[in-house]
C-alpha cells in the first residue's frame, strides 16, 4: 500500500491558481480527478494524517501512488476540464450514477427531406430532434398515435417509405388517414415539413394555440354547414384532448424545468430527475450510485449536474431544482448557461408548486433508493457473501449465521431503552426482536446502558441453555431445536449469536465485552458500528476496521445498524407519549386510569379535550361535572395534543 508522504509534492510546488487535479495508481492510472479553485490549499487536505481523513479519502490517498495538476483561467474551465477528464479516465473513485434503466425518447428526425417521428433508446444523432425522455415506451407511442389523427406525418420506416414510393401505393396509416403519403406525392416536402413542425410544436409544449385555431375553424365549418368538416375537425379536437390528458400540469407558469431530489444513504445515494416541459411532466429517470468521498448533499448535486448536462447541451432547461446548491453554484449556472447558449437558473424552491414538485420528486428518490436496497439484501448469492466477507474482515471462526444488534435511545436522560434485532442468514427476524428499559441510570450515559443490556440479555441465555432440552422432532438453524421440559414450547433465547453488534465505538464494545466477560462467556464476538464514518471497532484494538465502500459485508452491517436504530426510536416515542399523557390527566382528583382512557377514547385527542364545553366533558360516563372542571383546568395549562387510536388503545403525539 503505497504512503501518501511518498509522493507528496514540494512545499511552494503547488500552484495558487484554479485547476483539475488527478490521482493514479502505481500501473498509471487515473483513480480520481477533482477541481480547485485554490490547487494549493485543496491538495493539501488530501496529505494530513490518515487518521483525520475519511475513510473513503484515506483509501483513495493510500490506493494512489502520484498526483498532477493543470492550471487553468477561470473555475468555468476548471469544471469543464473535470467533466472531460472524468468522462475520459472513467475513475472509480469519482461518483458514477448509474441510469436504473434505458429510458425512451421521442425523436424527430429534421435532417430527412420527409421527416419520420419513432420512439427509441441509445444515443441521440445530428439532425434529429429529440423530446423526453419517458417514463414507458408504450405510453408515448399510444400519445403519437393519437396525434398522427391531428398531424399526420411520416412515422414508417425507410424500408417501408421505399417501398411504397417504388409501387405508388401508400401504407395502411395512408389510407386510414394518419400519414398524409408523401411517399406518393399526396402531399409536397414542404407541406409534410409544416405538418412536422406543428407536430414538434404542439409536442415541444406549445398546445394552447392548436387548441383553439382547431376550436375556431370547427366553429366556421359549422356556420357554413360543412358539417363532415365540422365533425372531423371535433374528432381532431377530441384527439388533442386525449394526448394532454395524458401529461398533466405541475407547474402553472408553463415553466421549463429539471426538477432534481436526492436519497442519500452513508453508503449510496439515489437520484431523481422530474423533466417538466411548458409545465407538464414530460419525463422521469433515475440513478443510483455508491457513495466514494465525504461529499456532503451540496457536492453530490453538482457532480450529478455536471454528468447530466455537459455531455447533452441540448437537454440543459432554463431553471435546475435542486435540493441544495452546489458549492460553486456561480460557477456551475456559468458553465451551464454557455453550454445552452442562454441564462441558466439552478436553485432551491422554497414555496409554492416547485416546492411541492420537488417534494414529490423526492418521495420517488427515497423509493428508488428503498426498492434498491430491498433488491440487494433479498438476493441469496449476495447475502453470502455479505456474510463471508464478515468472517474474513473481523476474523470470526465461522460466518456470523445469527447476528444480534443492540442500540439505546434517550431523550435528555429520560425514558431509557434499548432494542435488540435479530437477523439470520442475512435476513431481519422479527419475531425474534426484543425491547428493554432502562431504570435507575443517567440516560445519557450509553455506556452503562449498553452493559445492562447485554447483561441481562445473556444471562436469559444462560438461564435458558440450563433448563432446555434438545428436541427429538424439530430440527432449527442452530441444531436440535431446545425446549422448554415442561410445556415443549421452544426456547428462541437459547442459542448464541455468531456476532454481536453494538451501535456505537470503542467504548460501547469495550462495555459489551465487560458484560459477557462477567458472565463467563468469552465465544461470542463482539463488534461495534461507529455512524459517523462508518467505523467497525473490535475490542482490545486501537484503530478500526476499515470495509471497503462497496463491500457487502459492510451493506449488511449497516441494515442491522438502522433496524436496531429504527425499533429503538419506535419503542422511545410510544413511552415518551405514554408518560406525556400521564403527567397532564394523572393529578386530576377523581380521574383515574380507566376512566382516563375512556375519556381519551370519547374526544380521540387532548385538542378535541381542550376545545370541548364543560357540559360536552361532563357527559362521558363516569366523568361528573367536578372532574369535568377539573379536567379542563389540566388541559388548558397544557399545550401538547396526544391522540389515541380506538381500535388499538395506542397513544401518540398530534
Amino acid at each position: 500500500m503505497p504512503d501518501p508522504r511518498s509522493y507528496r509534492p514540494r512545499p511552494g510546488e503547488i500552484p495558487t491558481q484554479p485547476g483539475v487535479y488527478r490521482f493514479r495508481d502505481p500501473k498509471g492510472r487515473v483513480i480520481y480527478v477533482g477541481k480547485a479553485i485554490n490547487l494549493r490549499a485543496r491538495l493539501s487536505n488530501y496529505f494530513q494524517p490518515i487518521r483525520s481523513l475519511h475513510p473513503r479519502t484515506a483509501t483513495m490517498v493510500t490506493t494512489a501512488a502520484s498526483v498532477e495538476w493543470t492550471v487553468v483561467n477561470t473555475e468555468v474551465e476548471a469544471l469543464q476540464l473535470e467533466y472531460s477528464w472524468i468522462k475520459e479516465f472513467d475513475p472509480r473513485f469519482n461518483v458514477k450514477y448509474r441510469d436504473d434503466k434505458s429510458y425512451p425518447w421521442l425523436a424527430v428526425t429534421l435532417a430527412d427531406e420527409f421527416p419520420r417521428v419513432m420512439v427509441g433508446r441509445g444515443a441521440k444523432r445530428k439532425g434529429t430532434r429529440y423530446f423526453g425522455p419517458y417514463s414507458h415506451a408504450w405510453a408515448i407511442r399510444e400519445t403519437v398515435d393519437v396525434l398522427l389523427r391531428v398531424f399526420p406525418m411520416r412515422s414508417c420506416s425507410n424500408g417501408v417509405f421505399k417501398r411504397s414510393q417504388q409501387v405508388g401505393r401508400p401504407c395502411l396509416l395512408g389510407y386510414i388517414d394518419k400519414c398524409s403519403a408523401p411517399c406518393v406525392g399526396n402531399v409536397s416536402a414542404e407541406d409534410h415539413r409544416r405538418i412536422v413542425e406543428d407536430f414538434c410544436d404542439f409536442i415541444g409544449g406549445n398546445t394552447t394555440g392548436f387548441v383553439r385555431r382547431i376550436e375556431k375553424e370547427m366553429y366556421a365549418a359549422s356556420d357554413a354547414l360543412e358539417f363532415e368538416r365540422a365533425a372531423r375537425l371535433r374528432d381532431d379536437l377530441g384527439a388533442l384532448q386525449r394526448a394532454l390528458e395524458k401529461q398533466a400540469v405541475v407547474l402553472g407558469d408553463g415553466a421549463d424545468a429539471d426538477v432534481i431530489a436526492l436519497a442519500e444513504d452513508p453508503l449510496e445515494v439515489a437520484v431523481q430527475v422530474f423533466h417538466v416541459r411548458g409545465g407538464r411532466i414530460r419525463g422521469q429517470r433515475g440513478w443510483v450510485a455508491d457513495r466514494v468521498d465525504e461529499g456532503e448533499t451540496d457536492k453530490l448535486v453538482e457532480d450529478f449536474l455536471l454528468q447530466l448536462y455537459a455531455g447533452d447541451p441540448d437537454s440543459i432547461p432554463r431553471e435546475v431544482l435542486v435540493p441544495a446548491l452546489p458549492p460553486e453554484a456561480t460557477t456551475v449556472e456559468e458553465l451551464l448557461t454557455d453550454l445552452r447558449g442562454s441564462r441558466v437558473q439552478v436553485r432551491v424552491p422554497q414555496r409554492g408548486d416547485k416546492k411541492t414538485l420537488l417534494e414529490t420528486v423526492g418521495r420517488n428518490a427515497a423509493q428508488t433508493l428503498a426498492i434498491h436496497k430491498t433488491k440487494r439484501a433479498s438476493d441469496l448469492t449476495t447475502r453470502n457473501q455479505a456474510l463471508e466477507e464478515l468472517r474474513e474482515s473481523l476474523e470470526l471462526p465461522e460466518a456470523p449465521l445469527r447476528i444480534e444488534c443492540y442500540d439505546i435511545s434517550h431523550l435528555q436522560g429520560s425514558e431509557i431503552v434499548a432494542s435488540m434485532v435479530v437477523f439470520e442468514d442475512g435476513l431481519a427476524r422479527k419475531s425474534e426482536y426484543r425491547r428493554f428499559v432502562i431504570r435507575g441510570q443517567d440516560g445519557s450515559d450509553d455506556v452503562r446502558a449498553m452493559h445492562e443490556v447485554i447483561t441481562r440479555r445473556f444471562r436469559r441465555l444462560l438461564d435458558e441453555q440450563a433448563t432446555s432440552v434438545p428436541s427429538t422432532e424439530v430440527d432449527g438453524a442452530h441444531g436440535p431445536m431446545l425446549v422448554d421440559p415442561e410445556t415443549g414450547r421452544p426456547r428462541k433465547f437459547a442459542y448464541a449469536p455468531g456476532l454481536v453488534v453494538v451501535d456505537g465505538g470503542a467504548p460501547q464494545v469495550a462495555a459489551a465485552v465487560r458484560a459477557l466477560d462477567e458472565l463467563g462467556i468469552d465465544d461470542v464476538p463482539v463488534c461495534g458500528l461507529a455512524k459517523r464514518l462508518e467505523e467497525v471497532w473490535l475490542p482490545g484494538q486501537a484503530d478500526p476496521v476499515i470495509l471497503p465502500r462497496s463491500s457487502e459485508g459492510l451493506y449488511l452491517l449497516q441494515r442491522v445498524r438502522d433496524e436496531a436504530h429504527r425499533f429503538a426510536i419506535t419503542h422511545h416515542r410510544s413511552r415518551r407519549s405514554k408518560s406525556m399523557v400521564e403527567s397532564i390527566l394523572d393529578d386530576v382528583p377523581g380521574l383515574g386510569e380507566v376512566r382516563r382512557k375512556t375519556l381519551l377514547k370519547h374526544f380521540g385527542s387532548l385538542r378535541k379535550l381542550r376545545a370541548a364545553s364543560l357540559e360536552e366533558v361532563a357527559t362521558v360516563p363516569g366523568i361528573g361535572p367536578a372532574t369535568a372542571a377539573a379536567i379542563k383546568a389540566a388541559v388548558e395549562k397544557n399545550g401538547t395534543g396526544i391522540a389515541v387510536n380506538t381500535a388499538t388503545g395506542e397513544v401518540q403525539e398530534t
